[in-house]
């Protein structure tokens, strides 16, 4: 953060000189120079001050407002983090908005496959190269490599990650669908900015588990007039651990902010408001999932292979095992009677009650995409971490 503020200081210094020679310019060439000069000596006296005072309390103000409004604009990498020199300028993100028809249901056609074709020009410089474009796996979208470094969307272990895992099953997403903070619209943004200013969550920080449940705590008591329950706060620890893949002791800021942006959206918008979030990708993987599921193929499973094949859709590919076996949060979910599900599906049965496996609701394609729409979308980043845990 130092340097983050040390450099935005230095280049507000740079402006006010530059302002300073324009100004005196100006004042050589016009006439009634007065004026001219009152700017200048008002704009060097200014700079001055700004020099003498050192990295104060306004500068450390000004860095918390630009914190906030990379919040609000969804950005995700802060400019001064690198050096500008030689990349391009990063997107205007533009929230989406709600539609009047949103919340009317949605016919996603179980038996009609949809054909899914990846663009066929990088979406950044418009230039296309065949084999050396990396697809998302959630969008249309392909990128080359360079593009996405020159961008600052693509660097160490992520460009490792990116060019291991784009051609396989595993896939990647690009910059826009692994930011989950993105499908808020702007009143649901401006929620949810309020919502941590009020809990005093400081923008781009780590949390630990104390601060993650004192949050949730604050959050619940704001949202119910009542303090938490103790086996609320269970699960809101079970969360934080899910949050926290690699035992670190603390859960990012991207993931903290997508798993607040993935449960604003699941409290304020209906299950058919969500299905129209659904890509062309993950409904042909959800149809995958599905069928794969339904193995007397009458149009129905049970809840408990539901229940399934919701903590299956975050089932990480491992990347020290790069054999292992492919999740349905890529290419849907293998049958148990699958060879290959030998060990996976057993696994699985595990992490349910037996009360749970033992009931036999029917669920048909319409209430299994509405009962896992959001496990899906919670599924898009390509962090361990898991942004909405299922209920066990």
């Amino acid at each position: 953060m130092g340097v983050l503020m040390s450099r935005r200081q230095t280049v507000e210094k740079v402006q006010k000189v530059s302002l300073a020679v324009s100004a005196f310019k100006d004042g050589l060439r016009a006439e009634g120079g007065g004026t001219r000069r009152g700017t200048l000596e008002q704009s060097v006296q200014e700079g001055e001050e700004d020099v003498s005072a050192g990295p104060s309390q306004t500068e450390e103000s000004s860095a918390a407002k630009a914190a906030w409004e990379r919040l609000r604009d969804g950005r995700g990498v802060e400019p001064e983090e690198f050096d500008r020199a030689n990349r391009f300028t990063p997107p205007a993100f533009i929230r989406p908005k709600r539609e009047l028809h949103d919340d009317e249901p949605l016919d996603i056609s179980l038996e009609q496959r949809e054909q899914v074709l990846n663009d066929e020009m990088c979406e950044i410089c418009e230039v296309w190269t065949a084999e050396s474009l990396f697809p998302c796996r959630i969008c249309s979208r392909v990128y080359h490599d360079g593009c996405l470094r020159r961008m600052g969307y693509l660097q160490n272990d992520s460009a490792v990650e990116m060019t291991e895992t784009a051609h396989t099953e595993t896939g990647w997403s690009c910059y826009y669908c692994d930011n989950l903070n993105l499908l808020l619209t702007e009143e649901e943004m401006y929620s949810l900015m309020e919502t941590l200013k009020h809990c005093k969550i400081i923008p781009e920080t780590c949390l630990t588990l104390d601060d993650f449940l004192h949050y949730k705590h604050l959050v619940h008591k704001q949202q119910f007039e009542q303090p938490m329950a103790e086996a609320q706060e269970e699960q809101a620890a079970l969360q934080f651990s899910a949050l926290d893949p690699d035992k670190k002791g603390h859960i990012e800021w991207h993931d903290f902010l997508s798993h607040e942006s993935i449960q604003l959206l699941q409290k304020l918008r209906p299950q058919n408001a969500l299905l129209r979030l659904l890509t062309a990708k993950e409904r042909e993987r959800a149809r995958a999932a599905f069928l794969a599921l339904d193995q007397d193929s009458d149009g129905f499973i049970g809840e408990g292979e539901c229940r399934r094949a919701r903590h299956a859709w975050f089932h990480k590919h491992q990347k020290e095992t790069p054999s292992c076996n492919v999740s349905i949060s890529h290419v849907g979910p293998m049958s148990e009677s699958s060879p290959a599900s030998s060990g996976s599906g057993k696994s699985q049965e595990k992490i349910l009650p037996a009360t749970e496996r033992e009931e036999a609701r029917p669920i048909d394609w319409p209430g299994f995409l509405r009962e896992n729409v959001i496990y899906i979308l919670a599924a898009r980043p390509n962090s361990a971490a898991l942004h909405l845990q299922p209920p066990a």
